[in-house]
């Protein structure tokens, strides 16, 4: 008899795996809403970009510029989210830099402490030190005015000693003299009294030096008597130099005005030569006037004025004229006489006659007129 096996019903063979298969879909257009379905494959037909379909198209529709626009938006939206995202990194190197500023910042607070302790440090050491110089130096200087004193007192015994030293090889004949004589001299010298001889010496010698400090004295007073002269005569001789400088600028402008004179006068001799010249002229003109006037008053004499010789210049002048004016009222009347027809011609004069009065008549009017304008000026 044939056996049948046995199934196990949780053998995994035995079990039946049933898969949904895909369902492929055409898309013919970019982002089209429609609901998400399980077991569907979308299948795009267009490979190009968006943009690039809307640069190759030129009827594009309304649909297509809201899928440009979408697209532009989406890189907006991705270069700002890039920009934040790099904003946020540089807010975060910021923090970090700000960080570390902080701390650098309290590092330099504690450098700035430090430093400022050890300028306190210096100042207070400096002023110590300062005082101190200030100190030394002060009591250098006493030292060194002291020493200046010293030096100068020093110089001072040093030639007081060099004028002791002088005055005692000045005095070391003198010295060697009295010696010579102590030689000569008894040994008691002193007890002779009045009778001895050192006591007139002494006494000359004291003579001598009142002598020779009464002579120092003078000397003095000539001296300063001298230098009273001297400066005197100084005085004299810038006095005399002003003197002479005021007295030449004196004579210098004497001078000057001495050949200012000289000129002038020179100037007015001139002048009066030309002048007397012109006199010269004048005096002969007028007595080349005066013998015209005589000569036309003996020409033209009338009995009434008396002798000739007692008249006067303007007295024969008027005789001059009146004998003119006779003239002229005789030819006058000859001439009317002579054209009425009423005097016969042989009772008349010449008519020779008529032509010298007037020629006469003209020239003593001549005479007259240039004789009165050569007078008068």
């Amino acid at each position: 008899m044939e056996t049948i096996a046995f199934i196990n019903k949780d053998d995994p063979r035995l079990n039946l795996k049933v898969e949904n298969r895909l369902k492929n879909i055409f898309v013919t257009q970019f982002m089209e809403t429609r609901e998400e379905e399980e077991n569907v494959n979308h299948i795009p037909v267009i490979t190009e970009t968006a943009s690039r379909v809307l640069e190759t198209g030129v009827n594009t529709l309304q649909r297509t510029l809201v899928l440009k626009k979408q697209v532009e938006v989406d890189e907006v939206d991705r270069q700002l989210a890039q920009k934040q995202q790099e904003f946020k990194v540089r807010m975060q190197a910021l923090t970090q830099r700000r960080v570390e500023l902080e701390l650098k910042q309290l590092e330099m607070k504690d450098r700035a402490k430090t430093f400022e302790k050890f300028v306190e440090d210096n100042e207070v050491k400096r002023h110590r030190a300062l005082k101190k110089y200030q100190a030394a130096r002060k009591q250098n200087d006493l030292k060194q005015k002291e020493t200046q004193e010293l030096t100068a007192q020093l110089e001072e015994l040093q030639a007081r000693q060099q004028y002791l030293k002088d005055r005692v090889s000045k005095y070391k004949m003198y010295e060697d003299y009295m010696m010579k004589i102590l030689d000569f001299l008894p040994e008691k010298y002193l007890e002779h009294g009045a009778d001895s001889l050192v006591i007139p010496i002494m006494h000359r010698y004291e003579t001598m030096s009142l002598t020779h400090l009464d002579l120092v004295d003078r000397l003095g007073q000539l001296v300063g008597e001298l230098e009273l002269g001297q400066h005197s005569l100084e005085r004299l001789k810038q006095e005399h130099n002003t003197n002479t400088l005021m007295t030449n600028r004196k004579l210098s402008e004497l001078q000057t005005q001495w050949d200012r004179t000289k000129e002038k006068n020179k100037q007015t001799e001139m002048n009066l030569l030309i002048h007397q010249g012109q006199s010269r002229d004048q005096v002969e003109e007028a007595g080349t006037i005066l013998i015209a006037v005589k000569n036309l008053a003996e020409q033209c004499y009338l009995c009434h004025y008396g002798p000739l010789e007692e008249l006067d210049i303007l007295t024969m002048m008027d005789m001059v004229k009146e004998y003119i004016l006779e003239s002229a009222d005789i030819e006058k009347k000859a001439t009317e006489l002579m054209e009425s027809g009423s005097v016969p011609r042989s009772a008349t004069q010449p008519r020779g006659f008529l032509k010298h009065i007037n020629s006469k008549t003209q020239l003593k009017s001549i005479s007259k007129t240039s004789g009165s304008w050569g007078l008068f000026s």
